[in-house]
């Protein structure tokens, strides 16, 4: 990919020259062109601003200096190339080359116009169309991304439109907040679309598990040691249950979503993307069922280990299930027990259990309880209720 950056201040662009963008400069996957915008300015002070018609506040930069400007990029100049700023061990292999990955670039975006043989401007501006993760990766199959860094108030609109001759137009904006100038929205930009490169990370999905990549934000991350000040990782990630590890972070993820970014949450719902899991992740309520129940000590005895599977299946899975004898001795003051004696003629022989299950469901409170009644062995006669824990 090559990168070019029109500026009236070069210097600001210096960073593009350290860390993985330097080194994907040193491995030829990425060059980067600075462009001064005073080397198109006329007169004694090199001038590239004016004040805007109309009258207002600030200063304008001017059609005649950006125009040549950006007409001489698109023809080939090549400014000031920037060079990694150290040099680094490219003496190890990358995890995909140790693993065989193949590279997986995204999907071209922008590239299906057509005039996609043309580079992409783009320009930052606190008026421009909000930069997202989407854009980043359709913008890392380009070719050619050329930066056109305004300052003061702007830049002359009918630069952008005289620019289309040679170029795909962006306006562009990295936030509701406004900048001194556009060069910080570049780094931030050319950031995000350069590291998504093939080549430039060494391990492919570190990008594909990125917040944004999946239209959620990243869930938390851990390494060791396994407690630090007083504070434990999470136990499933010692799990070696690849399958569960890979579904807590999912559950994460979204928890974290819907509490930072609700918005991103209600874009996945109408989007449907959000699978039965996830929807239960994020609709299920903590409860807490409490129920008296009376059963068959031998039919409790050989179906126990059943029953957080039945409620498994109902919508309702168990965090933790307690189960007692109440009434061993069945006084008629039990509500269960009255229960029985009002509809039987016989002696209550079994005894009476409290079953305390507490978990996650979206089932009303209603069936949550009858849900729990089901999953029990043999139960006719009960008491009880559902609660939502705070």
């Amino acid at each position: 990919m090559r990168l070019d950056v029109v500026t009236i201040f070069p210097d600001y662009l210096d960073p593009l020259r350290h860390a993985l963008l330097g080194k994907a400069i040193e491995q030829g996957i990425l060059s980067v062109g600075v462009h001064d915008l005073r080397d198109w300015a006329t007169g004694t002070h090199k001038s590239v601003d004016a004040p805007p018609l109309g009258g207002g506040p600030g200063m304008v930069m001017l059609p005649e200096v950006w125009g040549n400007a950006l007409d001489d990029v698109a023809s080939g100049r090549a400014g000031t190339e920037l060079d990694s700023a150290a040099a680094h061990r490219n003496d190890k292999l990358r995890h995909d080359d140790v693993a065989e990955v193949a590279p997986r670039p995204y999907a071209a975006g922008d590239n299906a116009d057509t005039d996609a043989d043309k580079p992409l401007l783009l320009v930052p501006t606190p008026a421009g169309k909000p930069f997202t993760q989407a854009d980043a990766q359709a913008w890392s199959r380009e070719e050619h991304i050329v930066f056109a860094c305004g300052r003061y108030e702007g830049i002359d609109q009918r630069v952008f439109k005289d620019a289309e001759k040679k170029y795909r137009v962006r306006e562009v904006s990295i936030g509701d907040y406004v900048l001194i100038g556009g060069e910080v929205a570049v780094l931030v930009i050319a950031e995000a679309v350069t590291r998504l490169i093939p080549g430039v990370l060494g391990n492919t999905e570190s990008h594909e598990e990125d917040s944004f990549s999946d239209g959620l934000l990243e869930g938390p991350s851990y390494t060791k040691p396994r407690q630090w000040r007083g504070i434990d990782a999470p136990e499933v990630l010692y799990s070696g249950d690849h399958g569960k590890i890979a579904r807590w972070r999912r559950d994460r993820s979204l928890e974290r979503t819907q509490r930072v970014r609700p918005d991103l949450i209600e874009k996945a719902r109408q989007d449907g993307t959000l699978d039965k899991e996830d929807l239960f992740t994020l609709d299920a309520r903590e409860v807490s069922t409490d129920i008296g129940a009376i059963m068959s000590a031998t039919a409790w005895e050989k179906n126990q280990n059943k029953v957080a599977k039945k409620l498994r299946r109902a919508g309702y899975p168990a965090e933790r299930i307690d189960v007692e004898v109440m009434d061993t001795s069945c006084q008629p003051d039990n509500v269960v027990v009255n229960q029985f004696l009002a509809a039987e003629d016989g002696p209550l022989l079994d005894p009476v259990y409290r079953v305390v299950v507490s978990g996650r469901t979206t089932l009303t409170p209603q069936q949550a309880t009858q849900a729990v009644v089901n999953a029990l062995p043999g139960v006719e006669y009960w008491y009880g209720s559902t609660v939502e824990r705070r």
